[in-house]
């Protein structure tokens, strides 16, 4: 087992999604993004959701397909005014660069750098916001000074260039060994005793210091100073939810678990004792939970293309940082975290599901989602062998992580010619027959994970009882867990059913009993139960856990009593289901499911076995209807008399 640092308390959970107004709870999601897009060649719109023109705040971009700088602009400097991480460089003015900032994003004009056509970029986006992110631009007086902010707490970490001649960045962190050091954030080089950059003085929660150093304060030099909070509370509905961690840590040359006290999208990390690179990774390129993936890493200080680096495997508290290159004995390493959204619970159901049907075209195609696609199922109409591939899991262009509904198999590696990583709107399909095959149908569902409606964890088993962590934010009705290491069965927990008692998914089967698999504990708001079964805790073992929980208007876990008749089941919506699983639990009976994008009206409404890769037959079983669905069918699959049955809505 890795040991344990632990970066601040485990924070209350909270969410929601839209814009937060001025006295209204702050969120992660309002605050900054990860937005990844293909250049055009031509002027081109960036729509990422963050309020940078009224707010005020930085974007940086970097081409992932070619070496090229990193461009970072901020609205303090203005639109067209660029500095560079990777070289010590003053400001220069791309009049062809990032034109513009909004209110939902930022334009780009066709400079190459930021631009070029059919190369990958990744932009990531700052907003001011107090207990999170600020910017402050001044001038060098060439005396020991201070220099007041807006950050609402004390930095963990200080950003300083000079922008009106070439000067190194210089980088104060909490972790470095104290404020007389400093570290340079365009070169390898390890920390270093400079006493006259921060004047030797911690920043506060009001000003932070500077020397008379010219790197931070030639008298006449102009200045941008990137300040960022850590643990300092001030999100979420209760406004105490942590959100950025600037954190440090010891290596002991083993694997070690860090706490952040949430999961992780984005982190710049480095070995500060000894020359080592600023190593960016987030969850949209390709950072995962999977310690046999090389994350996709870009380097701050190095101009060059996206490259393979080494795992840094994500967990639902932090990260574990592996041996090597992150846990060098005695060496000490610095990051910036920052949590994953969303954190608002979603009001509406299109926000984190789409269902689309699709014909294979045979070429590379995107299929647009609305949203960052957490995790997606896919199958082929005619012969369904139905696929899930996750990004916390893996699933990079040449790296996804499979999973087959109905199999017992143990995770497959792919390519699979399905994938996350290039897109922050849909998912990616290139001329695989899996997916993609030219005329043929397919039917793709794809989820955001979300508070109150669905999260993901993935985990290694202990084979003794214990709790694993979740970020659902309320009690899961709805639970699935699948063994990735080995064959086995996947296991579902439902809330109507108990936790002595299970199914499987990749079967027909009724309830099974077991103590072992739920540890006959019911999960709560924060954690799930499981025992020593090798389905769900197997010693060494990796596994993932879907869980789905009844979110008001988007989504409903429930059960019903069949009645050999026509019936209506009342999941509170407004606008219909659109997607609907059924399954039967006092008897056998596979895994129903329907979606709105393949029909859910009379003469039009297939369905799908999850259980099964047979074809989709198309009669006349469910419906849509406002409330919720109407079944219309009297089969024993879905509504015999006295039969009892579960299933999992979404609108």
């Amino acid at each position: 087992m890795p040991a344990i640092i632990t970066e601040g308390a485990m924070s209350a959970k909270g969410f929601g999604f839209g814009a937060s107004s001025a006295g209204a709870a702050a969120y992660i999601e309002d605050v900054f993004s990860t937005y990844l897009y293909t250049g055009t060649g031509s002027a081109l719109t960036i729509t990422n959701g963050i309020d940078l023109s009224t707010k005020g705040g930085l974007v940086w971009v970097k081409d992932r397909s070619a070496s090229n700088n990193h461009k970072i602009t901020d609205t303090s400097r203005g639109a067209t005014k660029a500095i560079i991480s990777n070289s010590n460089a003053g400001q220069t003015t791309d009049a062809n660069g990032l034109t513009s900032f909004a209110t939902t994003g930022f334009s780009l004009g066709t400079d190459a750098v930021y631009n070029t056509s059919a190369d990958q970029y990744v932009s990531w986006t700052f907003r001011k916001q107090t207990k999170f992110f600020d910017i402050v631009t001044y001038t060098g007086t060439g005396a020991n000074r201070t220099i007041a902010h807006n950050l609402g707490s004390t930095p963990g970490c200080v950003i300083v260039k000079r922008t009106d001649a070439s000067a190194d960045w210089r980088v104060y962190h909490s972790g470095l060994t104290s404020a007389a050091f400093s570290i340079r954030l365009n070169t390898t080089f390890g920390q270093s005793s400079t006493p006259t950059v921060w004047n030797s003085t911690a920043p506060t929660s009001s000003v932070f210091s500077v020397g008379t150093s010219t790197d931070t304060n030639a008298s006449g030099g102009t200045y941008v100073a990137y300040l960022f909070a850590s643990n300092a509370g001030g999100f979420g509905a209760s406004g105490t939810d942590n959100v950025i961690t600037c954190g440090s840590y010891v290596g002991t040359g083993a694997d070690l678990a860090v706490t952040l006290g949430y999961e992780p999208q984005f982190i710049i990390i480095r070995n500060a004792s000894t020359f080592a690179d600023w190593q960016m990774l987030d969850t949209m390129r390709g950072w995962t939970s999977n310690s046999n993936i090389n994350t996709s890493v870009l380097y701050a200080e190095d101009p060059g293309a996206e490259l393979a680096g080494t795992a840094l495997p994500i967990t639902s508290t932090g990260f574990i940082a592996t041996s090597s290159p992150f846990s060098t004995s005695g060496n000490t390493y610095i990051y910036i975290a920052i949590r994953r959204g969303p954190m608002k619970t979603p009001t509406s159901g299109t926000s984190v599901f789409t269902p689309v049907a699709w014909t294979g075209t045979g070429a590379n195609a995107t299929v647009t989602a609305g949203f960052p696609v957490s995790s997606v199922i896919s199958f082929a109409r005619s012969a369904p062998d139905t696929w899930t591939i996750d990004r916390l899991r893996g699933s990079g262009p040449t790296s996804a992580k499979t999973l087959r509904l109905w199999s017992t198999d143990a995770e497959l590696s792919g390519p699979y010619g399905l994938w996350l990583t290039d897109s922050s709107v849909g998912i990616n399909l290139d001329s695989s027959s899996d997916y993609n095959f030219s005329g043929r149908g397919y039917g793709i569902w794809n989820f955001q994970r979300a508070p109150g409606f669905f999260d993901e964890v993935c985990y290694t088993g202990t084979g003794s009882a214990t709790t694993q962590m979740h970020n659902l934010g309320v009690v899961p009705e709805l639970m699935i867990v699948k063994n990735r290491s080995s064959a086995n069965q996947w296991y579902v927990y439902a809330a109507s059913l108990g936790a002595d008692k299970a199914l499987y998914l990749n079967s027909d089967i009724s309830t099974v009993t077991s103590t072992a698999l739920w540890n006959n504990t019911s999960p709560t708001s924060s954690v799930f139960s499981i025992g020593a079964h090798i389905g769900t805790n197997g010693s060494g073992d990796t596994y993932v856990a879907y869980l789905f929980a009844s979110c008001p208007g988007v989504s409903k876990v429930g059960s019903y009593s069949g009645t050999g008749a026509t019936q209506t089941i009342n999941c509170g919506f407004t606008g219909g289901a659109r997607f609907v699983l059924i399954k039967r639990t006092d008897s056998t009976g596979g895994w129903y499911a329907w979606d709105t994008a393949r029909g859910m009206i009379s003469g039009t409404d297939p369905y799908i076995l999850l259980n099964t890769n047979t074809a989709e037959v198309n009669a006349n079983n469910v419906y849509t209807t406002g409330v919720g669905f109407q079944i219309v069918a009297t089969g024993a699959g879905i509504n015999a008399s006295g039969g009892t049955y579960i299933y999992l809505a979404i609108a």
